[in-house]
């Protein structure tokens, strides 16, 4: 009897790990059995099936609900947004860019009915007033390469008509908006256009400080600095 106890303390020494117990065997075949028999059950299946869908079609539609609404998330951008901040209402091709403070939302609307929209919340802002610009290449693009072509430029000139437009390159314009990005926040707001070189680029300013006025400070500092 010694012998034997001293044969398992030995054992338990030199790292021997005990054997399970017929007990702990019995408790594992016992749960393996119901969880086999649960999930095979021909009543139980059908019913777990119907409930997988369902919490997976939950999770998809708050996924969704969480989505930002265009609209909201251009009325909370406007109270923060300054000079050299820009808005873009870009084509469905337009690239996803990767500097830090560009801000892209796939809107799923027209592409005139955003650009109405933003015009109309850069008017309404006390702080800011919009810079347009344009492709240079839209003028040169015919309805027989991209149709639809001649009907958007005469919905959005009327548009555009009181603001002051530059045309520039689309390559060129991208790249200062790319540059922006690095410093100053961009949103960019896509739609469903499928026309190329018809995105509006907005960069902002200050509403209550023209070009002019900052002109005559320039001048006025520098004559002081003269005397």
């Amino acid at each position: 009897m010694l012998a034997g106890r001293a044969a398992t303390l030995r054992g338990a020494d030199e790292g021997v790990r005990p054997s399970t117990s017929f007990r702990e065997r019995g408790w594992r075949l016992h749960y393996r059995r119901r969880f086999d028999t649960t999930f095979c059950d021909p009543v139980l299946k059908p019913m777990l099936k119907t409930l997988l869908t369902t919490l997976l079609l939950a999770v998809s539609a708050t996924a969704q609900t969480a989505s930002p609404n265009w609209r909201t998330r251009l009325a909370d951008a406007m109270p923060l947004l300054g000079h050299r901040n820009w808005i873009l209402v870009v084509d469905s091709a337009y690239p996803l860019q990767t500097s830090p403070g560009i801000e892209t939302i796939d809107t799923n609307a027209s592409q005139i009915e955003v650009v109405r929209a933003v015009l109309a919340a850069i008017d309404r802002s006390p702080q800011v007033r919009p810079v347009v610009f344009m492709d240079a290449e839209l003028p040169f693009v015919t309805d027989e390469d991209a149709p639809g072509v001649t009907t958007y430029r005469s919905e959005v000139t009327p548009l555009l008509q009181d603001y002051q437009v530059d045309q520039l390159p689309h390559e060129k314009i991208i790249s200062n908006v790319d540059e922006a990005g690095k410093t100053f926040h961009v949103l960019v707001l896509k739609t469903n256009m499928t026309i190329p070189y018809t995105s509006v680029f907005i960069r902002l300013d200050c509403k209550y400080w023209s070009a002019e006025q900052e002109k005559r400070l320039r001048a006025k500092m520098a004559a002081a600095m003269n005397k």
